[in-house]
């Protein structure tokens, strides 16, 4: 989620940072019902582009509604009118969700075949090591929370 934290700081309102979670969960469904089930290949299908171009329009399609249900329920409309999220907005945060996934698993995971059905070669793997992905991820998310609620505050400091 760091990567998604940072980049919704710098697009704000153009990125929904829900969409751009639930695609994360979507993608790894089919991993966990391997983990559960023993039987399958872990990061199968799924973590594809192909695989990944699919899911961004499931998740952007289910991920609207359940996103814009979810900012009501949380309440941060200043109304009680319902929150309504763009589809594009919806499709690029998915589309950026599925792709960034397949990105930083292929760099983490010798089974992620990242561009199958043309090629089972993994250029990304071991790119960088697995320590320092999780210290960019992490301090990403770190840097996007500090860039987005410095911006809020300044907004709300100049009403």
């Amino acid at each position: 989620m760091g990567p998604g934290i940072l980049i919704k700081s710098l697009l704000q309102g153009s990125f929904s940072l829900m969409v751009f979670g639930w695609t994360q969960i979507i993608m790894d469904i089919q991993p966990l019902i391997v983990l559960i089930s023993g039987e399958g290949h872990l990061h199968g299908f799924t973590h594809t582009y192909v695989g990944a171009i699919l899911i961004a329009i499931f998740a952007a399609l289910t991920g609207k509604y359940l996103s814009e249900l979810g900012l009501k329920i949380l309440k941060i409309s200043k109304t009680n009118n319902l929150i309504s999220i763009a589809w594009w907005v919806v499709f690029l945060s998915a589309f950026i969700g599925s792709f960034s996934h397949v990105l930083l698993d292929s760099i983490m995971h010798s089974d992620v075949e990242p561009f199958f059905p043309f090629t089972l070669d993994n250029q990304f793997l071991g790119l960088i090591s697995v320590s320092v992905l999780h210290k960019l991820c992490l301090y990403s998310g770190l840097v996007g929370a500090a860039i987005y609620y410095g911006i809020n505050w300044k907004i709300k400091r100049k009403l």
